[in-house]
């Protein structure tokens, strides 16, 4: 259980920063899948200790994960919201 968590928490971390830097609108909805793939590469270098392939593609993983998730918590919220507004 206590690994689930542990694989499970950086989905949930970079997530919740994108959807963040998302509600700002400092930075330009189309530019959040660079930012991204930038910051999921990172941590993935970071927590593998090393730059490898493996590494750049758990942090692609990461990336892709953490814009699937705010872009369906962006359409949750925007149908349970009245139309027109």
């Amino acid at each position: 259980m206590n690994s689930l968590i542990a694989n499970f928490t950086p989905y949930v971390g970079l997530a919740v920063i994108l959807y963040a830097i998302r509600q700002t609108e400092r930075v330009s909805n189309r530019y959040i899948p660079i930012v991204a793939i930038v910051l999921g590469v990172l941590y993935s270098f970071w927590d593998a200790g090393a730059v490898t392939p493996a590494a750049f593609l758990d942090g692609l993983r990461y990336a892709l994960l953490g814009i699937g998730t705010v872009a369906g918590v962006k359409y949750f919220i925007d149908s349970k919201s009245p139309q027109g507004k």
